[in-house]
């Protein structure tokens, strides 16, 4: 039986949806009435990763036209409606932040430049963080939905367990049950590649 507090939460996610299933199909109206029930929360994910608010303004237009882009592209299969699009707005906001990097160092004098030796890990580092994050994404599609949105929220987005209890809208004991839960079944499926991974 579904609880009072789930129906409304399961009648959004059916609406994002259907809402990004007909911007798919080319429904302007439909990106409108997708925007008005979601531009607070993307606008305000990418203000906690900018820090800057006429940047996450431009990021989250940039959000919205890449979702009139890529509609298609959303499975309904593969996760709830409004974490594909507040995972577009990190990725756009971190992109930004990247930008913002890299015109610093742009302008810095050369003399300056050549004061500090590269930071950057080697391409082994690299390579292994690649494989690590492709690892951690794969077990975190193997849990149960609520439980990897919590993780999502708590370690993605940077929210606090009182703000991700708000968010899902359910009891704080829930919201912490569904991360302590995620992270248990995160270690068992990370713990079988070998990798020695501590979380």
């Amino acid at each position: 039986m579904t609880s009072s507090s789930e129906a409304p939460k399961e009648r959004d996610r059916d609406g994002y949806a259907t809402l990004i299933g007909q911007v798919a199909a080319g429904d302007p109206s439909a990106l409108s009435a997708l925007y008005n029930a979601t531009s607070r929360l993307v606008f305000g994910l990418t203000l906690r990763v900018l820090a800057n608010p006429a940047d996450a303004e431009e990021v989250t237009l940039d959000v919205y036209t890449q979702a009139w882009r890529q509609a298609s592209r959303y499975d309904a299969q593969r996760g709830d409606p409004l974490t594909w699009l507040l995972t577009l707005a990190h990725s756009r906001a971190i992109d930004r932040l990247r930008s913002r990097a890299s015109a610093r160092k742009r302008e810095q004098p050369l003399d300056q430049v050549l004061e500090f030796p590269s930071q950057g890990p080697d391409p082994e580092a690299t390579s292994a963080l690649s494989q690590r994050s492709r690892l951690v994404r794969q077990a975190l599609s193997q849990l149960p939905a609520d439980q990897r949105t919590a993780i999502e929220l708590a370690y993605f987005e940077g929210l606090t367990h009182v703000e991700i209890a708000e968010r899902i809208q359910e009891p704080l004991g829930t919201a912490k049950s569904r991360i302590r839960l995620g992270m248990v079944k995160l270690r068992e499926a990370l713990a079988t590649t070998g990798e020695g991974w501590a979380m």
